[in-house]
């Protein structure tokens, strides 16, 4: 239950993308994608684990808070046990780059200790970012550019243009997840003084961020393949435009929590689409 399940899917989507651009280029490798891909959804299971047991001892889960049960606030498991969980799967990340870093050289390192290190920082320490209206601008460049260019530099040591462009639409969709999330919790995380995003612009302004997180990526997949800044064929991923439109309209109609949970749901369900789309279509 802590670990989140369905919030795994945005581990998955840039990996997608980045070992797809590297089979572009005739560099895949299946060692070096099944590593990435075990080392990202470690890395987003023990981000899942510090939340919980960090908003637990901020008192930001009451019951007055709608979506998933959280296991540290609803007495299921002890604040040390989840920080032994955390503590697991960092380590057994960290062996996974280290694997990598036979591969592809110190980068793989730098890049694994900065996403762990963002992973404690956004609830937990002194001065969480996620608490401060930050959470989506690290979740767009650790969830969509480091993943994606890393995934794609894990297999050879390269990160050419076109994973860097990829990256940006990637990392929308991943920050929208973000965002419907935040937009469901508005006014519980107000009540309890976490300063999130959505909780700073508001649940009008909020919406037009999710907008344009969950639909300006495709104008980007388009014309970067048009402008053969991509592969032709990533266009493809276009196919999955149809897939945004009840989650954003969604967002904008309700304010139910049970109800926004399934926006949420919705969205990364789209990530990920959009993401087995682009790295397919490198691929080819």
């Amino acid at each position: 239950m802590a670990a989140r399940p369905p919030t795994l899917l945005a581990a998955v989507a840039p990996v997608l993308v980045g070992s797809g651009l590297a089979a572009h280029d005739g560099a895949f490798r299946w060692d070096v994608f099944v590593v990435t891909l075990a080392a990202a959804v470690l890395i987003n299971i023990g981000v899942n684990f510090a939340n919980d047991v960090s908003d637990a001892h901020r008192g930001s889960d009451t019951s007055a808070r709608i979506g998933p049960t959280r296991a540290v606030a609803a007495g299921l498991i002890t604040p040390r046990a989840m920080w032994a969980g955390v503590a697991v799967c960092f380590g057994l990340a960290a062996a996974g780059g280290l694997y990598l870093f036979t591969v592809a050289g110190w980068p793989i390192l730098a890049i694994g200790a900065a996403s762990l290190a963002a992973a404690l920082g956004y609830t937990g320490g002194p001065a969480p970012y996620g608490y401060r209206g930050l959470g989506e601008v690290f979740v767009f460049l650790f969830f969509g550019l480091a993943a994606t260019v890393g995934s794609r530099f894990a297999h050879d040591g390269a990160a050419p243009l076109d994973a860097w462009l990829l990256a940006i639409p990637v990392g929308m969709l991943v920050t929208a997840i973000l965002v419907a999330n935040n937009v469901r919790d508005i006014d519980t995380d107000r009540v309890v003084g976490k300063q999130t995003l959505a909780v700073i612009l508001g649940r009008s302004a909020t919406r037009h961020l999710y907008a344009a997180s969950m639909l300006g990526g495709f104008p980007l997949i388009a014309g970067f393949a048009v402008l053969g800044w991509t592969p032709g064929a990533t266009a493809i991923a276009l196919a999955a435009l149809p897939l945004a439109i009840p989650p954003v309209r969604t967002v904008y109609r309700e304010t139910s929590g049970p109800v926004l949970i399934g926006a949420l749901q919705g969205t990364a369900r789209l990530h990920l689409v959009v993401g087995a789309l682009l790295g397919l279509g490198a691929a080819l």
